[in-house]
């Protein structure tokens, strides 16, 4: 596995792709970039056995995401909202993620 940039980042709004949860869209709560993996909120949910514990007294089974791998994932293009590629593009010497559909920048 290769320490590699990811193509979205934290706060992305995406589309999974592949897998059980293909065609949900949520935002990428995080990135983790040595694993290449995403936390994309409300997809991927497991069970998780939680042990009683100082601020949840009850304990029990709790649902949670799970990271998913990043090339499952693909954002959306700000102006059509529908999944796109990303380009990358050098403005006033800043390099600027570009979406491929619309040209439209990614980055805010």
């Amino acid at each position: 596995m290769s320490q590699s940039k990811l193509h979205v980042k934290k706060g992305d709004k995406v589309k999974v792709i592949s897998g059980k949860d293909k065609g949900k869209e949520g935002v990428i709560l995080q990135a983790f970039p040595s694993r290449e993996r995403v936390l994309v909120e409300g997809v991927n949910i497991v069970k998780k056995h939680a042990k009683p514990s100082q601020d949840n007294p009850q304990g029990g089974i709790l649902d949670q995401e799970a990271a998913i791998h990043v090339s499952n994932v693909m954002p959306l293009d700000p102006k059509s909202g529908e999944p796109t590629r990303v380009g990358y593009k050098i403005e006033d010497g800043k390099k600027v993620r570009i979406a491929k559909k619309s040209g439209e920048p990614l980055d805010n």
